[in-house]
Order: C-alpha cells, then sequence, then structure tokens
C-alpha cells in the first residue's frame, strides 16, 4: 500500500513541553504546497470518502485522536493518530476516509499541491475502476 506511518522527530525540554517537526524533501517526500486542518467534527463522524489522482498528502493529529482508513483497491488498512509525535504519509491513488474518535480531536495535512477539485475522485466504483485499469502501479510503490 502506498502509505507509511512515520515517528516525527521531537524534541523534550521537561520544563518548556515537546516541539515535534518534519521536513519537505528529508522526512516527506514532496514540497509542501498547501496546509490545511479539519477540526469541530462531532465523534464518530467520518470524513473523506475520495481518492487522489496525484496528490500526497501527511497526515498528523495535533490534538485528539482519528482513525485513518486507507484502501488501495485491493486491501485495507487503518491507521490511529493519537499522538502530535507521529504522522502518515498518503501517497497517490488511496481511497481515505477519517473517523473522528475524540471529540474536539484536530487533524492537520500537508499536501504537495495546492487544491484542484479535479484531482479527486469521489465515487468508490470509479476509484476501483481505476485501480483495474492500472492507472497506478503498485509496483512501483
Amino acid at each position: 500500500m502506498n502509505a507509511q506511518l512515520i515517528s516525527l522527530k521531537t524534541i523534550h525540554a521537561p520544563l518548556e513541553g515537546s516541539l515535534s517537526f518534519f521536513e519537505s524533501q528529508k522526512d516527506i517526500p514532496f514540497n509542501v504546497r498547501r496546509i490545511y486542518y479539519i477540526y469541530d467534527v462531532p465523534m464518530g463522524v467520518r470524513r473523506g470518502m475520495h481518492a487522489h489522482k496525484a496528490l500526497q498528502q501527511f497526515l498528523w493529529c495535533a490534538w485528539g485522536k482519528v482513525d485513518i482508513i486507507l484502501d488501495s483497491g485491493r486491501e485495507v488498512q487503518q491507521y490511529c493518530l493519537d499522538s502530535p509525535q507521529k504522522g502518515l504519509l498518503v501517497g497517490e491513488g488511496i481511497w481515505r476516509e477519517m473517523v473522528w474518535q475524540k471529540e474536539g480531536s484536530v487533524l492537520c495535512v500537508a499536501a504537495s499541491e495546492h487544491y484542484d477539485e479535479g484531482d479527486y475522485i469521489r465515487d468508490y466504483r470509479t476509484f476501483v475502476s481505476y485501480v483495474e485499469k492500472g492507472y497506478w502501479d503498485e509496483t512501483d510503490k
């Protein structure tokens, strides 16, 4: 699957708190062109339900707990983002769903491209059709 859980570099200072970070082209394999965050989502709500043709993303939960369900069209994996010290790198061609597991959770996303509605696949059957046609060759991942 075109996804990877990453431990973020973290500096702990007992009296001052912690600082976690990642860098473009070092910790994640793309330059960040857009950052956004999702919040005020009630617990149990499912968001996402789409794939991207070319966009790559790095997701991390700044506070709270969000489950990320990824589907390559051939396999499904679930990840729990429940610490600001880890993040999830998600490549193109992956169907994603996010489920809020804790009230007040904040999910942050760094994206490889500016917003482009044409990059989205919002219908699951269309997504599966892309996979079956070999749109994303998983042997390259």
